[in-house]
């Protein structure tokens, strides 16, 4: 992927934190792990759209604040016993900066991040 953009310094997410990145569709919570993991989720529990940025991460895992609902920070998917998945996006992390990967919409346009909090 060669659509990368900088959002952040790993130091300005707090570890067992997020930050949530707007874009003009979905806001999207960057996740950082006790051991500098970095993962990026839509802020929304495929349960009931609670806001996931808001969970407390633990392990590769953030629980939602809602409803207690344990989901995976790589895939997005819901840990049994409870179903369901939110959409992942491409990060990395170089030189100390964290980089969001843009994702391709239906019509080939690049979706356009419009700020980020961090």
């Amino acid at each position: 992927m060669d659509n990368w953009i900088d959002i952040a310094a790993l130091n300005d997410i707090p570890r067992l934190g997020a930050r949530v990145v707007k874009t003009d569709t979905v806001d999207i919570a960057v996740f950082r792990t006790s051991t500098d993991g970095v993962f990026a989720l839509k802020d929304e529990c495929p349960h009931k759209k609670g806001p996931l940025s808001q969970g407390i991460v633990h392990d590769n895992t953030v629980t939602c604040p809602l409803h207690n609902w344990k989901i995976d920070l790589a895939s997005g998917k819901a840990k049994a016993p409870d179903e369901g998945c939110t959409h992942s996006y491409p990060v990395k992390v170089e030189n100390g900066r964290v980089y969001l990967g843009l994702i391709e919409q239906g019509g080939g346009d690049v979706e356009q991040l419009v700020s980020a909090r961090a």
